[in-house]
């Protein structure tokens, strides 16, 4: 199972890329206002991690299939693969809100 450590780091990676590709293609976000981008990102994935925290605390969020996570906590339940995620969230909503706003400008 060991294999198997690295899978969902590597594919939350692997999207992420895929992200920043169509950001940098299109000049959505992160290649069209950088600071304003990754600081609304960053707040985001602030906001998300103390739900996160808030929820481990209460008992409803617990950590999952660990055959496939690296090992590394960051808290206890918390990997490190969740920051990934948060960011790989954050910055897909970030683009799909821009990408919504730009085809109503266009509209108007």
């Amino acid at each position: 199972m060991a294999t198997f450590s690295w899978l969902y780091l590597s594919l939350l990676l692997l999207s992420e890329a895929g992200v920043l590709g169509l950001d940098f293609r299109h000049k959505l976000a992160i290649a069209y206002k950088p600071r304003t981008a990754i600081t609304a990102i960053a707040g985001s994935v602030a906001f998300f991690l103390i739900w996160d925290l808030s929820g481990i605390n209460a008992g409803i969020f617990f950590e999952g299939a660990k055959q496939f996570l690296v090992g590394v906590e960051l808290a206890p339940e918390l990997p490190i693969e969740e920051i990934f995620f948060l960011i790989l969230l954050c910055h897909s909503a970030l683009l799909i809100f821009t990408w919504v706003e730009r085809l109503v400008e266009k509209r108007q």
